[in-house]
């Protein structure tokens, strides 16, 4: 399974580039006319647009041309589901939420067949956020430690991972979003999101009890030991989501120069 990943992912730069070079070369048999703006010193310089889908979500990517060798982009995305789970006998309704927006600097060294992009997400909403509820009588732990629901006060609450609000990024791919010889572009985006680790919060409110007898039942949201467990979760689910630090962005955008 291992060894089909990078095949896999092969199989898509290979794509990508086919689709390109189409794209950029092959569309039309005639040769183009060469753009004055952006091959010579003076004019103005080229603008595009695209729309695109990634790992970040749906959203739109703008650019100029600096040079035929380097361009500048800006975007943002945005995207959201609710999932619901069940975790140590907690039920979570959750919502996947993704909110960035991003500058790039697109370094092309064979023109317009492929590009290194250092740049940050220079805002990071992304996040997922949930309401916690155990039902009364379940069994449920934190932290290693289990309790019983109180019937008569059962557990709620909510929680919340978020990331740093501002990231470095490097993407690099094939294609570019603002080309020097056609008008419509293709282009792909394979890199990373040096986003740092998750913060997670949990608060919960409601009864706990012992759970043996199901009794000395007491309030969840300032009992020291409960809170206690609850400071454990935390940390435990921060170190199972560690490798969220790196977040991977793959993404395709069509676009228009003007």
């Amino acid at each position: 399974m291992q060894r089909k990943v990078p095949f896999a992912l092969l199989l898509i730069f290979v794509f990508s580039a086919t689709i390109a070079s189409y794209a950029l070369g092959g569309a039309t048999d005639a040769p183009a006319a060469p753009n004055k703006d952006s091959e010579s010193g003076g004019g103005r310089p080229s603008f595009a647009i695209a729309f695109k889908s990634s790992s970040l979500g749906l959203g739109v990517d703008s650019g100029v041309s600096i040079t035929r060798f380097a361009d500048v982009r800006g975007g943002f995305n945005a995207f959201s589901f609710s999932p619901t789970f069940t975790s140590n006998g907690i039920r979570y309704d959750g919502t996947l939420q993704f909110r960035s927006a991003q500058v790039l600097v697109d370094l092309k060294p064979f023109s317009d067949w492929f590009h290194i992009s250092p740049g940050m997400m220079i805002y990071n909403g992304n996040q997922i956020t949930a309401k916690a509820s155990v039902p009364g009588g379940q069994t449920f732990s934190l932290g290693g430690a289990s309790f019983i629901s109180n019937p008569a006060n059962p557990i709620n609450g909510n929680g919340q991972m978020t990331f740093k609000k501002a990231a470095p990024m490097v993407l690099f791919g094939f294609g570019t979003l603002v080309p020097h010889s056609r008008h419509f572009t293709f282009y792909n985006d394979i890199g990373v999101v040096f986003q740092g680790e998750p913060r997670t919060v949990l608060n919960l409110a409601g009864s706990a009890c012992d759970p043996v007898t199901g009794l000395a039942c007491v309030n969840a949201a300032t009992d020291p030991t409960v809170q206690s467990q609850v400071a454990a979760e935390q940390t435990k689910i921060n170190n199972d989501t560690k490798i969220a630090k790196y977040y991977p962005v793959f993404a395709l955008g069509f676009g228009f120069r003007f």
